[in-house]
């Protein structure tokens, strides 16, 4: 059984998605270098935006997505974590600020891409997303059909990344958040989860019946397995929105340091 579970699934629309969007890329970056001679790409931007293109595809083709799709739900929530906390905000923090601006700088743009990226209008969005993924009937759908469960995780990722875009992205026409409101966006964002997260770990019996039925791993049982997944969706946000907020506090700090230098 141990053996027959660390297994590669090379989904070919998952790669050539992924292969896409990489190459999309480097052409806009190698375009902009191209025009603007004087110009220089940061290269720990490149190996952001790649790195979270590569953590997307291990999180969907290897091992990991396997033991998620048939048997823990612990791993599928392990799974959500990396696709909707730790990618999305790589993939943001890879753009250069200087390029979005070249992209998007006339005034229509500007204020179309304001009101589609406003903080509260993505806040809601992307709980929307995320609780209604976790109600059982689409949950199990999703885990039953593989065209549902791609495009599961092409909606997490795509929400969460414009959930993150307030707080990582460089653009001066778009510009972040300021820092008190980061950190109070990033703890509503850690609120917001609480009630997906305690019908999960507080059920006294399997929500999902596709894991309930789903063979044994490790010994683990299904309420078991489902306790865990829950712990692993909140604690790990938890960390993550905790240090996000210890940094932008900072951050916040040493701006306030430095403009009180110059008044």
């Amino acid at each position: 059984m141990n053996s027959e579970i660390f297994v590669w699934h090379w989904h070919i629309e998952i790669l050539l998605g992924l292969t896409l969007v990489q190459m999309l890329y480097l052409h806009i970056i190698g375009a902009f270098v191209s025009e603007n001679k004087t110009k220089k790409i940061n290269p720990k931007e490149v190996i952001s935006f790649t790195s979270g293109i590569l953590l997307i595809l291990v999180c969907t083709v290897s091992p990991l997505h396997h033991i998620a799709d048939n048997y823990l739900f612990s791993a599928h929530m392990l799974q959500h974590v990396f696709l909707t906390l730790v990618a999305p905000p790589l993939l943001i923090l890879g753009i250069p600020g200087r390029i979005i601006d070249n992209l998007i700088k006339s005034k229509i743009q500007i204020f179309i891409f304001k009101r589609l990226l406003h903080p509260i209008s993505i806040f809601f969005i992307f709980n929307l997303v995320f609780s209604i993924w976790h109600m059982p009937i689409l949950y199990n759908l999703s885990v039953n059909n593989h065209s549902v469960h791609v495009f599961e995780h092409f909606t997490f990722i795509s929400s969460a990344f414009a959930m993150w875009w307030p707080i990582f992205n460089k653009s001066k026409n778009l510009p972040r958040i300021s820092f008190p409101a980061q950190m109070i966006y990033i703890f509503l964002l850690s609120v917001a989860q609480i009630i997906v997260f305690g019908i999960i770990t507080f059920s006294n019996s399997p929500i999902y019946e596709f894991y309930a039925n789903a063979p044994k791993l490790w010994n683990l049982t299904p309420l078991i397995d489902q306790q865990i997944g829950g712990v692993i969706m909140k604690v790990g946000s938890a960390i993550l929105f905790m240090t996000i907020i210890l940094k932008r506090f900072f951050d916040w700090y040493q701006n306030e340091q430095r403009n009180s230098h110059f008044k």
